[in-house]
């Protein structure tokens, strides 16, 4: 006698089973947006405080970004493409402040930069301070926000086969030329991808930030910390923030899964 295949769900008993999860994930999100769009909510925008948030949150968001693309680009190729010992270990701390609560992210870097730190001690003394200052929120930044642009671009330049720069040195090219003609465009979607995760990490960034750069209007108050500011005494204006912060984080989930469908190949 052949085994009988189990019964697949009917869609209605799929439907029924998701709709909890579906419905806490969705409705929340939808009310705040809803919310947002509300005319009272949207003149928010235009206020000073609003302004200062927003200014500075493009400013440093933008900062950490380019710093991410500049280091994080040739760290990502060395855990993809070069094998050396400790690699695992540095691979796993690369990828630590996914996963790391941001308040334990602002301790660190307090231990690190702030002026009895080990870094900002001496730059103390020199006169140099990084604690509660728009640097401190740049590298609250890059702390949390790197790791989604390594991961995913070391993902990307992992899957270019090797084959392909061996025959271009072949040819006469030099490994940075190989690099720049073979191996970083066929990357080109990963880094795409990992600049748009990074870049809306960066913006939503709260927890390192308001430990280690704290919540100085003009200076460190990024739009999260103006959110949590302006809670209290003006729901409107936090209602309004939140929703831009909130659309912005839909967009970049749209582009990067735009991408992701883009650089999937076609079956014919």
């Amino acid at each position: 006698m052949s085994a009988r295949r189990p019964r697949r769900p009917a869609p209605a008993a799929l439907l029924l089973a998701a709709a909890p999860l579906a419905a806490l994930l969705v409705v929340p999100v939808a009310a705040l947006l809803l919310r947002a769009v509300a005319p009272d909510a949207l003149a928010t925008l235009t206020l000073p405080v609003a302004l200062d948030a927003i200014r500075l949150s493009l400013l440093t968001s933008g900062a950490a970004l380019a710093l991410t693309v500049l280091f994080g680009t040739p760290l990502a190729y060395l855990l993809a493409r070069v094998r050396f010992p400790g690699r695992g270990l540095l691979d796993a701390l690369v990828d630590l402040p996914v996963v790391l609560p941001p308040v334990v992210a602002g301790v660190a870097l307090l231990l690190v930069f702030g002026r009895r730190g080990w870094i900002g001690a001496p730059l103390a003394e020199a006169g140099v301070d990084l604690a509660f200052t728009t640097t401190a929120v740049v590298l609250a930044q890059v702390f949390v926000a790197s790791p989604f642009y390594v991961r995913a671009l070391k993902v990307a330049f992992a899957s270019v086969p090797r084959e392909l720069e061996g025959a271009a040195r072949t040819d006469g090219a030099t490994r940075l030329q190989a690099f720049l003609r073979i191996t970083a465009p066929l990357a080109a979607p990963g880094f795409v991808e990992g600049a748009l995760l990074a870049w809306a990490r960066a913006l939503g960034e709260f927890g390192a930030t308001i430990v280690f750069a704290g919540s100085i209007a003009g200076r460190t108050r990024t739009l999260p910390l103006a959110i949590y500011a302006t809670l209290e005494r003006d729901l409107d204006a936090a209602v309004a923030l939140a929703g831009l912060l909130t659309a912005v984080a839909l967009a970049v989930f749209l582009a990067v899964r735009a991408v992701g469908r883009a650089s999937v190949p076609r079956r014919t």
